[in-house]
């Protein structure tokens, strides 16, 4: 395992901060507005203590110094924050009206991208002061904006990748045969937490007919001698994430069993050895799915190829059909086709995938072949 990296500085969020502004002007926007979530831990290196009601918001505008507006009950632990002395905080009482405090930030007039988990009660508020403004979601005025990682972000998602890998090497050496999914869901869990994990988002263990649902919860079904089994799991190590899917089988495999493990393999591998500066998103999604309908498979492969990742486990960009954003050095994402056979098995391969500068890099490395578990 890797070590812990250097802390992100002040200047690493002035730098994000400024980005995130410039970007805005680009896209014909006013500012950015950020409430508290993943966006705000990015920008400013803050988390607010707990979920609350009470207003805070990061404005940022080209030409104007980054402000963070915060309840003053909350203004020591911001003012703790990695980033907070590449901004101001402008902190407002209880009885007082926060939306006052923040409509002079604001063009009265302005378009802002805000972060998609703002409250609707906040955007309301601003809106009623502010009723010559407007606004649309990050995701779709600035996708970009966490999209291409720089040399720091891309050491913490390998060391993310690494650990998802040696939680792999390991649950291959546990029972699974008699055991419930829920078990080994949680044996997962625990060596992703071992392994520096620390925060899990998910650990799907999808058993016989239950793997033909991408998404399956795991549950108390007993896995069965004969079953294929898709593994999902990943989370958080270092404030960046891991995501990663296998495929194995609890004794050996049936012909048919293999050909789609098969399939789906050389279809991972195919888009893989695509990605490279400059093609679009939706092209990575066209070389796994024109793989798998070849194979006769192709009303079998239910969802996008892949997803973004960075501090959030999902993200943009995504590689889906009519998604043209070309591939740009630093982007990461999953590269995850799958079959899925309804009331009788599914099969899933994912790695995390950076682009360099003259193709991609994976950031998982353990073995795609189909494992044989007992």
């Amino acid at each position: 395992m890797t070590g812990t990296p250097a802390p992100f500085t002040a200047d690493d969020y002035q730098a994000r901060m400024e980005r995130a502004a410039r970007a805005a002007a680009d896209a014909g926007l006013a500012g950015v507005l950020v409430a508290p979530g993943p966006d705000l831990v990015w920008l400013t290196g803050y988390a607010p203590p707990a979920a609350t009601e009470r207003l805070t918001l990061l404005v940022l505008a080209a030409g104007q110094d980054p402000v963070l507006v915060v309840p003053t009950l909350e203004a020591p632990d911001a003012e703790k924050a990695a980033g907070a002395p590449a901004l101001t905080l402008r902190d407002w009482t209880d009885g007082k009206d926060p939306y006052a405090t923040t409509a002079p930030l604001l063009d009265a007039g302005g378009r802002f991208g805000v972060s998609d988990n703002a409250w609707a009660l906040h955007l309301l508020g601003l809106q009623k002061a502010l009723p010559g403004t407007s606004y649309v979601s990050l995701t779709e005025g600035l996708p970009m904006l966490r999209a291409v990682k720089d040399a720091a972000e891309l050491e913490r998602l390998a060391a993310a990748g690494e650990a998802a890998d040696a939680t792999y090497e390991e649950i291959l050496k546990v029972a699974f045969a008699g055991r419930r999914e829920s078990e080994v869901a949680g044996d997962l869990a625990d060596l992703l937490r071992r392994f520096g994990h620390s925060q899990v988002d998910f650990t799907v263990v999808g058993s016989g007919p239950n793997g033909a649902n991408p998404h399956h919860e795991a549950g108390e079904r007993v896995i069965e001698n004969g079953d294929m089994v898709v593994l999902d799991f990943g989370g958080l190590k270092h404030g960046y994430g891991s995501d990663t899917s296998r495929t194995v089988h609890v004794g050996e495999p049936s012909a048919e069993e293999r050909r789609v493990h098969d399939v789906v393999r050389e279809a991972q591998e195919a888009a893989f050895r695509a990605v490279r500066p400059g093609i679009a998103c939706q092209d990575v999604d066209r070389v796994a799915r024109a793989h798998i309908t070849e194979a006769g498979y192709g009303d079998r492969f239910i969802h996008r190829t892949g997803h973004g990742i960075g501090v959030t486990t999902h993200e943009p960009p995504y590689m889906i059909e009519g998604e043209e954003q070309p591939l740009v050095p630093g982007m990461c994402f999953s590269v995850e086709p799958g079959i899925y056979l309804p009331g009788r098995f599914g099969v899933r391969i994912e790695d995390i995938v950076t682009v360099t500068e003259d193709g991609g890099r994976r950031l998982n490395n353990t073995s795609r072949e189909m494992a044989v578990v007992h």
